[in-house]
């Protein structure tokens, strides 16, 4: 390929609209995983069991509710994602997402009572059932998004 070719190819408009493009999307991405992030954080930050520390230790029931946590988060915020049209509305949906799925998570908690002594001590079946009104609650919310 001569230069004045590959002139015309990086002056085509599908490399100007990826150039000018792809910062914004890598920007928008960011923010989106540095939101799930620090719902990640305080959720754990606040749970009446140590899930980090029980998977550290090979508890297999903290993993799948704290795996529940993460796509729970990530479902709303993919959502949000894909309706907001710039950076302050990314922040700002997200944020609220983030707060009204923790808080969602909360009263699932409140609600399975139990469920935090039976997955600390490891059982699989509480673990599946907390995943599963966790998953609940973030599709709705992420409905709830698209209005």
């Amino acid at each position: 390929m001569d230069s004045s070719s590959l002139s015309r190819v990086l002056e085509s408009a599908e490399v100007q609209a990826f150039a000018t493009g792809f910062p914004t999307t890598m920007a928008h991405l960011g923010i989106t995983l540095a939101l799930m992030i620090a719902g990640a954080v305080i959720y754990a930050l606040f749970t009446p069991w140590k899930e980090i520390a029980l998977i550290r230790e090979g508890n297999s029931a903290a993993a799948v509710a704290f795996a529940g946590v993460l796509v729970g988060l990530a479902i709303p915020l993919a959502v949000s994602l894909s309706v907001s049209t710039s950076i302050k509305d990314i922040t700002l949906w997200g944020f609220a997402t983030v707060v009204l799925q923790l808080l969602a998570f909360r009263i699932v908690d409140i609600l399975l009572t139990g469920l935090p002594q039976r997955i600390k001590e490891g059982e699989v079946s509480a673990a599946v059932l907390l995943v599963g009104a966790k998953l609940s609650t973030a599709l709705i919310l992420a409905a709830a998004l698209t209005g």
